[in-house]
C-alpha cells in the first residue's frame, strides 16, 4: 500500500472556488483509495493544506499519475494557484 501525500499552500491570487472543485475529480480516478482533503491547523510550517490517498500497488500510483485527469489538474489548476508544496509518498516500514 502506498500513500501519496502533498501539503501546499494556495498562491495569494489563486482562484481557491475554482481549483477546490477541480481536487474533487481527482476522487473518481480509478485506484485512489481514501481520498482525503485535510486543512493544516499547526504553525510549524507555512503549509494551509493537504490531500492524502492510497493506493493498492505501484501499478495503480503510476496509472494515477499518468490519468489524463490528473495531468489535467496539475497543468490547469495546479500550476496557476499553487504557490509551495511538498510532495511525500510512504508505505509501511518494516525495519
Amino acid at each position: 500500500m502506498i500513500q501519496h501525500t502533498v501539503a501546499f499552500r494556495l498562491d495569494a491570487a489563486a482562484d481557491s472556488a475554482a481549483f477546490w472543485n477541480r481536487v474533487d475529480e481527482l476522487r473518481g480516478i480509478g485506484g485512489v483509495v481514501d481520498f482525503a482533503v485535510l486543512r493544516q491547523v499547526g504553525s510549524k510550517n507555512d503549509f494551509s493544506h493537504a490531500l492524502s490517498m492510497h493506493f493498492e500497488t505501484q501499478d495503480d500510483y503510476d496509472a494515477y499519475n499518468d490519468h489524463a485527469v490528473h495531468v489535467a489538474f496539475v497543468e490547469e489548476a495546479w500550476i496557476p494557484n499553487v504557490a509551495d508544496f511538498i510532495e511525500l509518498d510512504y508505505v509501511v516500514a518494516t525495519d
